[in-house]
């Protein structure tokens, strides 16, 4: 039995848009399921709790296999360590359904929404069809629902699975619609159970097969329509020819594809404007004293490596942020001047010149950062854990604040330094998502958000940093701001981008100052403990007085630097 284009039990009406709740519609590319699931996880958690909006997730993972509460476990036909050695992912989850697949060339979408008192989860598995199904019929495909079966069909099989959880009115995983993923993965497994049913895929169906992200807009339409919500922004279809997105529409961040570009600064004024402009001090006695010291202990500060602007100030005031693991990254970002070199052995014994730095210095608040370490196992995390160890048995009173690379969403290896406790857990995330591959070619923004969701459920004080004038606009800038605040990051940094040499990438605007006050304001509306907001603020700028800030109040608070 089918019932072709049925309805869902209830779809709410739309009526005036502007009084509907906000859904904020976000596509992340891919994501590995584990960190998908874990921001999923906190975004539920400040749902069930009252907090933020509404949330829609758009992803495609890599190869994954998941088993949901009710599955069979003889639904997975090659043993589980036959397919982890073969690139396949298998993780059980709290969802509804059986075993079922997801990987590349599928849309997953992930609906965080609150439903209200007493919800009906068989409604809002009908609307999650509801939704494929006119995704699809715009791509000329007739899809339907089978009696006594979850998911979306066609003529050709099983074009979509639906599985989801409902705790306390809000819902949590979604719809997976295939659109050409690699079909010879479903052989792995009985899909959701079902024997005698084919799995099957848009481009099966049809001769012009679209991309993820295509299907991605129409499916964040509908869902909105559907789902009686209001998207934050429409969701467009990819400029190729666009690669920085100069033309871009506000709304869903899209990945770039190319970098061979950059916005024109041949018209760019020659200098930097008066509000950029900072004094050497060269002779202050502070920067003298700090200077020879990290020269005589053999230790990196990300002071000089990456040419803060701020290190006179910093210096004379006797604060410098430590730079672990050497000085060479293993990563190549386009705004960062830290060498990009094969990094050197570990140096066992910096923790303990970092704390006799700290202690000769009579520091109340240190800072720890390092290069990326993508060569090590742990990323480094072991060396951050035990400078900060360190530090404490030398100087019980200092506060220990550390800026972290992403450990390549290794939850693992992030944990070793949650457990070390620091009193600010620090990842920045520096630019919009629809950058990140401009800016951060090796790093992501859904990973960055979920090492920060993860730090922020292990009870740590969280933080993070923009930087401005790459080529963003301010309404994208909102949407990450209101993305941080909305996995619990409590301090935030934002500066102005400035290009360290030709080789890098160019500055696309310098940013008023007025403008910093405007997001120094949004941050506190937004709940943000403390934003410190200026041309140029870099992460660890004030950072003793920022976390003193925060400890000092129980509600929000900002800082415009001029």
């Amino acid at each position: 039995m089918q019932s072709v284009h049925a309805a869902p039990t209830h779809v709410p009406e739309a009526g005036n848009s502007s009084a509907l709740p906000a859904m904020a519609v976000r596509w992340l590319g891919r994501v590995p399921y584990a960190e998908a699931y874990d921001l999923q996880t906190m975004l539920f958690d400040r749902r069930v709790a009252g907090c933020d909006s509404d949330w829609l997730l758009l992803v495609e993972h890599p190869p994954t296999i998941t088993l949901g509460r009710n599955a069979n476990p003889a639904n997975l036909l090659t043993p589980r360590a036959e397919l982890e050695a073969s690139g396949i992912y298998v993780t059980a989850t709290n969802r509804g359904g059986d075993v079922t697949y997801h990987g590349p060339g599928q849309l997953v979408a992930y609906p965080i929404l609150d439903l209200g008192g007493a919800p009906d989860v068989v409604v809002h598995v009908r609307n999650l069809e509801e939704i494929v199904i006119r995704t699809v019929a715009e791509l000329g495909i007739e899809a339907f629902r089978e009696d006594g079966y979850s998911g979306v069909w066609t003529s050709r099989g099983k074009i979509a699975a639906v599985g989801c959880r409902v705790t306390r009115g809000v819902t949590m995983h979604g719809a997976a619609l295939n659109i050409a993923p690699d079909m010879s993965h479903w052989g792995h497994i009985v899909p959701c159970g079902i024997t005698d049913r084919p799995v099957a895929a848009i481009g099966d169906i049809v001769d012009d097969v679209p991309g993820v992200e295509e299907v991605a807009a129409l499916f964040a339409r509908h869902a909105a329509d559907v789902f009686g919500r209001r998207a934050a922004g429409t969701l467009p279809v990819p400029d190729t020819e666009d690669p920085l997105g100069t033309n871009h529409v506000p709304g869903i961040p899209l990945r770039v594809r190319a970098v061979e570009s950059g916005p024109d600064v041949r018209a760019q004024a020659r200098t930097r404007p008066p509000w950029l402009k900072n004094r050497a001090r060269l002779s202050d006695p502070g920067f003298v004293e700090l200077h020879a010291l990290m020269r005589d202990l053999d230790l990196n500060t990300v002071c000089q490596e990456a040419g803060c602007p701020n290190i006179y100030e910093c210096w004379s005031d006797r604060t410098a942020t430590f730079m672990l693991l050497g000085s060479r990254c293993t990563r190549s970002c386009g705004f960062c001047e830290i060498d990009t070199r094969k990094p050197q052995g570990v140096d066992t014994g910096e923790p303990e010149r970092v704390a006799d730095a700290v202690e000769h210095l009579g520091l109340e608040h240190a800072v720890l950062t390092s290069v990326a370490r993508d060569d090590l196992d742990d990323g480094g995390a072991s060396v951050f854990a035990a400078t900060i160890e360190a530090i404490r048995t030398r100087r019980q009173d200092c506060q220990v604040e550390v800026l972290v690379p992403d450990f390549k969403g290794d939850a693992a290896a992030a944990g070793v330094v949650f457990d070390a406790r620091p009193d600010v857990f620090n990842h920045n995330v520096e630019t919009v998502p629809r950058l990140q591959r401009l800016v951060r070619p090796q790093a992501g923004f859904a990973r960055s958000l979920t090492l920060l969701a993860r730090a922020a459920r292990a009870g740590l004080t969280t933080k993070s940093g923009i930087i401005l004038g790459l080529g963003e606009t301010v309404e994208e800038v909102a949407d990450t701001m209101a993305d941080l605040a909305a996995v619990g990051c409590r301090i935030l940094t934002i500066g102005q981008y400035l290009r360290p040499t030709q080789r890098h990438l160019p500055v696309s605007r310098w940013v008023q100052p007025d403008e910093f006050e405007n997001l120094a304001e949004l941050g506190r509306e937004l709940g943000f403990a403390h934003v410190e907001s200026g041309p140029l603020v870099r992460s660890s700028y004030h950072a003793a007085h920022v976390t003193q800030d925060v400890r000092a109040s129980r509600g929000g608070a900002s800082r415009v630097v001029p």
